[in-house]
């Protein structure tokens, strides 16, 4: 693993001068922007006020979750393969998995530094209010789960870009995967059909991947050592299939 540092500098000055990164980081502070406006504005009319403001700026995570990580991760493998320079990487004395854990950790690493710029919201936030609607555990709890989640979604991206050498698909790819994740779950659980007695397993493993019931943990103070195995776990079986998915690519020519 004597290379991966290398690489993951490389890809962190690519992704800088990467025009999508600067979309998407546009895109993510408008939302996360309106997001945060709609809960101060919940707050002044009175409602809301049960729940800290955190616990409600968190909820609207999937949504810029949702195009930040196909924007960030879409060009790893796909834009490579299609101009060819991938193969020129891998003559290199480097190894599929550091090119793969490379390109993650850049990528991961943008992925929290945008998470980071929200806290300037909760400053201005306790400028103007004090301590009085800063509640810290909701608020630690919910970045420590954008960082542990963060890594399973970007894992996905990554590993939606290793199986296309378009970059368009890939981006699609990592959407329907990351829909899938956190919307689709949620979906499966409420159907009727999972009430049934045989489906009672099932159920349970749904459950359990439940990612807004994670959040909602996270929110109260609460981690537990099953969902951050959920999350690992996840993360290091997206990466090993990326590593196939790449090698396989290779075989094929």
């Amino acid at each position: 693993m004597r290379h991966f540092l290398t690489i993951l500098n490389h890809e962190i000055r690519m992704l800088l001068v990467n025009p999508s990164t600067y979309i998407a980081a546009v895109l993510f502070l408008a939302v996360m922007g309106f997001s945060f406006i709609i809960m101060l504005e919940g707050y002044s009319d009175g409602a809301g006020q049960e729940e800290s403001p955190a616990t409600i700026f968190f909820r609207y995570f999937f949504i810029p979750v949702f195009f930040i990580v196909p924007l960030l991760t879409m060009k790893c493998f796909a834009e490579e393969r299609r101009l060819g320079t991938l193969e020129t990487l891998l003559t290199t004395p480097v190894t599929t998995t550091e090119v793969v854990l490379g390109k993650f950790g850049s990528a991961y690493f943008l992925y929290l530094l945008l998470w980071a710029s929200t806290g300037g919201f909760f400053y201005v936030l306790y400028q103007f209010a004090g301590d009085r609607f800063m509640d810290p555990g909701p608020l630690v709890g919910g970045y420590v789960f954008i960082a542990v989640s963060g890594l399973l979604f970007t894992a996905l991206g990554v590993f939606a870009s290793s199986l296309s050498r378009n970059v368009a698909v890939a981006g699609i790819l990592s959407f329907t995967l990351l829909f899938g994740l956190i919307v689709g779950l949620n979906f499966v659980d409420s159907m009727l059909v999972m009430d049934l007695e045989l489906m009672r397993p099932l159920k349970a493993t749904v459950k359990y991947a439940q990612v807004f019931e994670h959040l909602d943990d996270f929110s109260r103070g609460v981690i537990d050592v099953r969902q951050v195995l959920f999350y690992v776990s996840g993360t290091i079986l997206a990466l090993i299939f990326s590593i196939l998915g790449v090698e396989a690519k290779q075989l094929q020519g």
